[in-house]
C-alpha cells in the first residue's frame, strides 16, 4: 500500500505540475513524457528507492496492460482531434505512409539492428518491428499545443496525427510476422498470418471498431434529441467508447489498439467530434491526465544494466536509428506528400517521427510470446532516446521551422 500511495502522490503530483505550468514547458526544451520518465526514474530502486515494482508481480504484462489502455486513448483523442474529412481527402498520402514508408522503417531499422549488433536476422525483425511505427502518445505532445498550433501548418499536423494513429495498430502484423517464423513452421506461419493476423485480428478490427463508433454516434444523437443528458460530458462519452472498444475488440480476438482509432473516426463523422473535444480541451486533458502514467512505469522499470551491457553498439543503434529510420523514407517520398512536399517541413516531418509507448508495447508482447528479450531491452533503450531526442528539440524545431519560413516570405 505504501508504493501505490506514493505512485499516487507522485503521478497526482506531476500532472498538477505540468497543468499548471502547461505554457512554458509547452515552450521549453523539456517534454511531459520526458519529465514523466524522469519522475519514475527519480523514484525507482535506480533513484531514490522509494518505489520497488518487482515486487508488484511481472512488471512486463503490467506495463504491457497499461500502455494498452493508454494507446487506446491516445488515439481516440487523435482520431477526434482530426478534421472529419482529412482521412478521407487526404487518402493517397497516408496511403502512402502506411504502404511504404511504415515497411520500409521497418526494414531500415532491422538491417541497423542486424548490422550494430550481430543478431541473428529474425531477431533482428523482431526490434525493427517493434520500434517501426510513429508512436501516437509522443506524437500527440508534438503536434498539440500553443506552439505546434502557432508555427507549424496544419496539414502536417493532420498528417502525422493520422498517420501516427493509423500505424500503430498496423505494426501488428509486422511484429506477428517474425513471431510466428520463430515459434512455427514456415508454412504454417505464413498461413497463420495472412488468415487470422490480417482477416481475422486487423480486418476483424477495422469491422469492429467502425460498428462500435458509429452505433455510439447514433446513440449520442438520439440521446441528445431527447433530453436524455442531463450533465453531458464528451470526455466522458469517448473514455468510454475507448473502453469498450478495448475490451470488445480484445475478447472477440481482434486487434483492440486498431479498432479504437477506428471506432474514434467513425464516432467522428456522427457526431463531429472536432468541435465537441476542441470545446472541452479533451485533448490536453487526456494528454495529460492518461498518458504520464505509463512514462513514470517505464521511468521505474527501465533496464539500465541491460543497456549498459549493449556498450556502445546500443549507442550507435540508437544513434542510427533516430537519423535513418524515417528521415530518408519521408524525404524520398516527399514529392507524394502534398502537406509534407516543401523542404523544411519535409525535414520536420522525418525528423518527428518518435517511437514511444506502442514500441513498448510491442516490445514486451514480443517477449512474453518468443521469450527474447532482447527486443524489450534494445526496443526500451531506443524510446529512451526517442523521448529524449524528440522531447527536447520539438518547441525549437517549431519555432526554427517557423523564423525560416517567415524569413522566406520578408525576401
Amino acid at each position: 500500500m505504501k508504493d501505490i500511495n506514493i505512485a499516487l502522490a507522485a503521478v497526482g503530483g506531476l500532472i498538477l505540475l505540468l497543468g499548471l505550468l502547461s505554457r512554458p514547458v509547452d515552450r521549453s526544451w523539456l517534454s511531459a513524457p520526458l519529465v514523466a520518465f524522469f519522475m519514475g526514474v527519480l523514484l525507482s530502486p535506480d533513484g531514490l528507492g522509494w518505489m520497488h515494482p518487482q515486487e508488484w508481480g511481472n512488471t512486463q504484462v503490467m506495463l504491457e496492460e497499461v500502455a494498452r489502455l493508454t494507446l487506446g486513448i491516445s488515439l481516440m483523442g487523435i482520431a477526434l482531434r482530426l478534421p472529419s474529412k482529412f482521412p478521407l481527402t487526404h487518402w493517397r498520402p497516408v496511403l502512402l505512409l502506411l504502404a511504404i514508408a511504415m515497411p520500409a522503417m521497418f526494414l531500415i531499422s532491422a538491417l541497423l539492428t542486424y548490422w550494430t549488433l550481430g543478431l541473428p536476422w529474425l531477431i533482428a525483425m523482431l526490434v525493427g518491428a517493434c520500434i517501426c511505427a510513429t508512436d501516437p502518445v509522443i506524437a500527440s505532445s508534438i503536434v498539440t499545443g500553443g506552439v505546434a498550433k502557432e508555427n507549424l501548418p496544419g496539414g502536417f499536423r493532420h498528417l502525422l496525427s493520422t498517420e501516427s494513429g493509423a500505424n500503430d495498430g498496423l505494426a501488428y502484423p509486422l511484429v506477428l510476422l517474425p513471431i510466428l517464423l520463430l515459434t512455427m513452421p514456415m508454412e504454417a506461419a505464413w498461413s497463420e498470418w495472412f488468415a487470422k493476423t490480417w482477416l481475422r485480428e486487423v480486418g476483424g478490427g477495422i469491422v469492429i471498431g467502425g460498428l462500435l463508433g458509429w452505433a455510439s454516434g447514433r446513440a449520442l444523437e438520439w440521446a441528445e434529441a431527447r433530453r436524455y443528458l442531463d450533465q453531458p460530458s464528451f470526455l466522458a462519452i469517448t473514455l468510454a467508447l475507448t473502453i469498450l472498444v478495448l475490451g470488445v475488440g480484445k475478447l472477440l480476438g481482434t486487434n483492440s489498439i486498431l479498432a479504437v482509432f477506428v471506432a474514434g473516426l467513425a464516432f467522428d463523422q456522427v457526431v463531429g467530434g472536432q468541435e465537441r473535444s476542441e470545446e472541452d480541451n479533451v485533448q490536453e486533458a487526456v494528454n495529460l491526465f492518461f498518458t504520464l502514467p505509463v512514462f513514470v512505469l517505464f521511468g521505474l522499470i527501465a533496464p539500465w544494466s541491460e543497456w549498459v551491457a549493449l556498450g556502445w553498439n546500443g549507442v550507435l543503434l540508437a544513434v542510427l536509428v533516430l537519423l535513418l529510420r524515417r528521415l530518408p523514407v519521408i524525404l524520398l517520398l516527399r514529392p507524394l506528400l502534398p502537406p509534407a512536399r516543401e523542404k523544411r517541413i519535409s525535414f520536420v516531418m522525418g525528423w518527428f517521427g518518435p517511437i514511444g509507448v506502442s514500441a513498448l508495447f510491442y516490445a514486451v508482447l514480443i517477449s512474453s510470446r518468443t521469450g527474447h528479450d532482447i527486443a524489450w531491452v534494445v526496443g526500451s533503450l531506443i524510446v529512451f532516446a526517442s523521448i529524449l531526442a524528440h522531447g527536447v528539440t520539438a518547441a525549437p524545431f517549431a519555432k526554427l521551422y517557423h523564423h525560416k519560413t517567415q524569413d522566406s516570405k520578408v525576401r
